[in-house]
């Protein structure tokens, strides 16, 4: 059986490179088919680390008053890992004033991690939090993002809707609705998860979708009586809006989930997509 072997000059900095090390690695254990497709993977994902070395994004974390997600430290330290593993130097915050410091000119977008309800204290924060996605930087929202601002029609247009209410915490079927994206190109075309399956409301029509749920899959508690259901339930999409890119997943609820690979992979997608030029 043939294998492939590669050599690099020693004087090249690429022999230091971690991706070059797991090639080599690969090329040690398997034959030249499997070493061409591997190292393919691995060089792609080196190409795009390399492409997003140096953006910067800001994690919001802030809260108004009502639930808070026991689940925020968790996706912060998560969405730090996989910004790391990017190049992407981050900074997290819960202070609203920030948006109104000189320090938002040098990020690249703005990713609400499990924010809820009022992410804002003053009209002023809100209109540089405007004018700074309106700039064509990117925004991310992930799981309760979505209920946040409420009462702000722009705000739902950037996101993609607004919070309407979910039934209880259970395992249903997501169904995968485009596979070309970054953040559900390695998902297969549905699986199961246990999540809080979220409806919206004043949905943007523009987004496109990339998770829905498979509503026949997913119960009601016994105790409602004729709860309103969605015909539809997206669950994750993205969007170009004022000239920036948006990307939204309602996952994400549990701690637990942020340990999962595919759920990293999703999240990481989403970063990629609001990063890149």
């Amino acid at each position: 059986m043939f294998h492939l072997k590669l050599e690099f000059p020693l004087n090249t900095t690429l022999n230091y490179n971690p991706f070059v090390m797991q090639i080599n690695a690969l090329i040690k254990s398997f034959p030249l088919g499997c070493v061409f497709f591997l190292s393919l993977g691995l060089l792609q994902a080196y190409g795009q680390s390399q492409k997003l070395e140096g953006k910067k994004l800001l994690i919001y974390t802030k809260n108004g008053k009502g639930y808070v997600h026991d689940n925020i430290e968790t996706s912060v330290t998560t969405l730090q890992k996989i910004c790391a593993e990017l190049g992407v130097v981050t900074t997290v915050s819960e202070d609203p004033n920030i948006f109104l410091s000189s320090e938002m000119s040098h990020f690249d977008a703005v990713f609400f991690s499990n924010t809820n309800n009022e992410a804002f204290d003053t009209e002023e924060q809100r209109s540089a939090f405007q004018s700074f996605c309106s700039s064509g930087k990117g925004f991310g929202g992930l799981h309760s993002a979505i209920g946040s601002e409420r009462k702000w029609p722009w705000f739902w247009k950037l996101i993609g809707g607004s919070f309407l209410r979910h039934p209880p915490f259970q395992t249903f079927t997501i169904k995968v609705n485009r596979k070309e994206h970054p953040s559900t190109k390695h998902l297969p075309p549905s699986f199961n998860s246990e999540d809080e399956c979220y409806f919206i409301k004043n949905s943007n029509p523009s987004f496109k979708i990339l998770l829905e749920a498979d509503l026949s899959t997913v119960s009601e508690n016994k105790t409602d009586k004729s709860p309103f259901r969605p015909k539809r339930a997206p669950l994750s999409w993205y969007n170009t809006f004022e000239g920036g890119k948006q990307w939204y997943t309602a996952m994400g609820h549990s701690i637990e989930l942020y340990t999962l690979p595919w759920f990293q992979k999703h999240l990481k997608g989403g970063i990629v997509s609001i990063l890149s030029d």
